[in-house]
């Protein structure tokens, strides 16, 4: 039987998907639940999980192709029967070059039944023991993850049928690995070549990329934040030294019980909820004439992920303790890392706070991520000279930004606002009295 691999519901907002780097190769066998294909949203990059057992029969849409949501991307064939017709007879709308037909054919009668006695070249391939002077059919999720580890693929066993070198054999490679052998593999990149270096024809001066549709949703959401709001940002200075404190005194022991580091974002995290249920009107937003408060604190934490910046909420957090919030962020910058974070994960904000402090920036003036009303903006702490009872000492201090829609949130609502963080990150004691 043939099954249909279609792009699923991603969210109410996203009609389309760009194809990313399809898993499986025509011929492939899959089960069910395995990752088929990477498709990329506006918000983020999910894999599409096989719908059955079966093995890849079409291919509808390639990489860097569009889809809309519900269309049919390809397809699986679930029969043995099936799959040579299949393969050997595309749909007439799809042209598919003889030698690849030929290819699929060979690959899916492969992976028929056992017969008896093998001939001996398929008794090797079937072990792994692949001919002498014959390569390895890597399968694109192996692939990945040798060239990560600097793995040769004759040195690992396949498992999968025909002889093809499945994830899982790679990273069953990986974790036999030496300790010694895996630290010898980090590559070290050659840095590019100026331009005064080398002779550079006119031709190769610039290239051209399309825009991924993260970024380029990104650069709908500021061009639509700097047209449709009145943007205004405030700035305020921030002693760090009891933050600092705290952390040196209680982080060992604080992650020896909870298992995680206690970092500077959950302080600003808890300091931003009391200000917001302080000054509710921070933390609502503007529909047509309304202005709609939210009774919860959905506080998104902007993160670089590998496909540009992304903002997941940390929802609820004037429930959550600071282990609570720790983990969360933590949890995020994981999938950032990889692009696996959901569309959940990414809405619904009522608040976000963006550390530019991470990347070195002294100051700077946030943009708000719409339909919110007010961004923090954090950075660097750096040793300063501040005036204290008459004396100059050194201090460890980090410059605030508020960035606030002036339309909701008046000047000096926004002032007092930011003024009760910096209160709050000086003397942490509040933060635990809650007050």
């Amino acid at each position: 039987m043939i099954v249909e691999i279609k792009v699923p519901d991603l969210g109410e907002t996203i009609n389309e998907v760009e194809i990313g780097e399809w898993l499986v190769d025509i011929g492939g066998r899959v089960k069910l639940d395995d990752e088929l294909v990477e498709v990329e949203s506006e918000k983020a990059t999910v894999e599409i999980p096989s719908p059955q057992e079966g093995i890849l029969v079409e291919i509808l849409k390639k990489q860097g192709e569009t889809a809309a949501i519900g269309e049919v991307i390809g397809r699986l064939d679930t029969e043995e029967g099936g799959k040579e017709k299949v393969a050997a007879e595309p749909d007439a709308g799809q042209e598919k070059e003889p030698a690849q037909a030929e290819k699929a054919t060979r690959d899916i009668e492969s992976d028929k039944g056992e017969s008896p006695e093998p001939a001996p070249e398929e008794s090797r391939e079937r072990k792994g023991d692949m001919p002498e002077g014959s390569k390895v059919k890597v399968m694109p999720a192996a692939a990945r993850i040798l060239a990560e580890h600097d793995i040769s693929p004759e040195t690992v066993t396949p498992t999968g049928p025909g002889g093809r070198l499945l994830k899982e054999d790679v990273l069953r490679a990986v974790e036999d690995r030496p300790a010694a052998k895996v630290e010898k593999v980090e590559k070290k990149e050659e840095p590019e070549p100026s331009l005064a270096e080398e002779e550079i024809s006119e031709d190769e001066l610039e290239h051209r990329v399309a825009m991924t549709p993260i970024r380029r949703t990104i650069a709908a959401r500021l061009l639509e934040a700097k047209q449709n709001m009145a943007l205004l940002t405030t700035f305020n200075e921030v002693d760090m030294s009891e933050v600092k404190k705290a952390r040196t005194l209680f982080g060992k022991e604080f992650a020896e019980k909870y298992g995680v580091r206690l970092g500077f974002m959950s302080f600003f995290v808890k300091a931003s909820v009391a200000a917001l249920l302080d000054f509710p009107r921070v933390n609502a937003r503007i529909e047509g004439r309304d202005i709609v408060y939210s009774h919860s604190c959905d506080i998104g934490v902007a993160i670089g992920g590998g496909k540009g910046l992304v903002v997941p909420v940390v929802r609820r957090a004037e429930r959550l303790g600071f282990a609570d919030i720790e983990n969360k962020i933590g949890e995020f910058a994981e999938k950032a890392k990889d692009n696996s974070l959901t569309m959940d994960e990414l809405q619904g904000g009522t608040f976000t706070i963006s550390n530019g402090g991470i990347y070195g920036s002294m100051l700077s003036t946030p943009i708000v991520n719409p339909p919110q009303s007010a961004i923090l903006g954090l950075h660097a702490i750096k040793d300063r000279p501040v005036a204290i009872d008459g004396e100059v000492v050194i201090r460890p201090i980090m410059y605030l930004a508020l960035t606030y829609d002036h339309r909701i949130i008046d000047g000096r609502e926004a002032v007092t606002f930011l003024k009760s963080i910096k209160e709050r990150i000086e003397d942490p004691r509040k933060l635990l009295l809650e007050i």
